[in-house]
């Protein structure tokens, strides 16, 4: 349940961004912002301004379902979406949208990479996260933990990929709402299978 409601924001987002004309600068969502518009990247925008109105409202609902209290990563999501899509809306710039994904992929990959610099055991955080299902060696731990990291890195690529380079951005959208989670699952299944031989319980 919590995982929908993580990718709820990205499903109005989608919603959004296929139903608004590029050309409309007088859609409600702009006026209720009081953007201008831009010429004819204005289903962006839009879609942008239901992603930060979304994205507060399901992060504040789960604020309170979670006793008045976000992970680190919930906080650091809402932030990068406050502040990357206020700009975008502010000077009417798609590019700082199409900024988020990328930063926040390298943010997390980075956590991932430097946080056993930062713990006196030099412990990865995937052994934290995965370390009740696997067994393995410290050696396997840091080499997860990069593979881990691969995966956030990949991602941040093909979505500077897509949103800068191929066709102007023109599918863009569509990768944001589903590409971003097939090629996680697919690196994630991928991985999985990799590690078969080390869980811990084999059902």
């Amino acid at each position: 349940m919590k995982a929908l409601f993580d990718y709820l924001p990205i499903i109005i987002f989608f919603y959004f961004y296929k139903t608004t004309d590029p050309k409309d600068n007088t859609h409600p969502l702009l006026e209720l912002v009081g953007s201008t518009g831009n010429l004819d990247q204005n289903h962006i925008l839009v879609a942008t301004c239901a992603l930060l109105i979304s994205t507060l409202v399901v992060y504040g609902v789960l604020f309170f379902a979670q006793k008045f209290r976000l992970e680190k990563m919930q906080w650091f999501i809402v932030i990068m979406s406050v502040v990357f899509g206020g700009i975008t809306l502010i000077f009417s710039d798609v590019t700082y949208i199409k900024l988020k994904a990328v930063i926040i992929n390298i943010g997390i990959g980075l956590g991932f990479l430097l946080t056993p610099l930062f713990n006196k055991e030099r412990t990865p955080i995937i052994k934290k996260l995965l370390g009740s299902m696997l067994e393995l060696s410290p050696q396997g731990w840091h080499r997860l933990n990069w593979a881990w990291c691969g995966q956030f890195f990949l991602l941040a690529a093909l979505h500077g990929f897509f949103g800068f380079l191929y066709m102007n951005g023109k599918y863009w959208g569509e990768f944001t709402a589903f590409g971003d989670i097939i090629v996680s699952l697919t690196y994630l299944a991928v991985i999985l299978f990799c590690l078969r031989k080390h869980f811990k319980n084999t059902d």
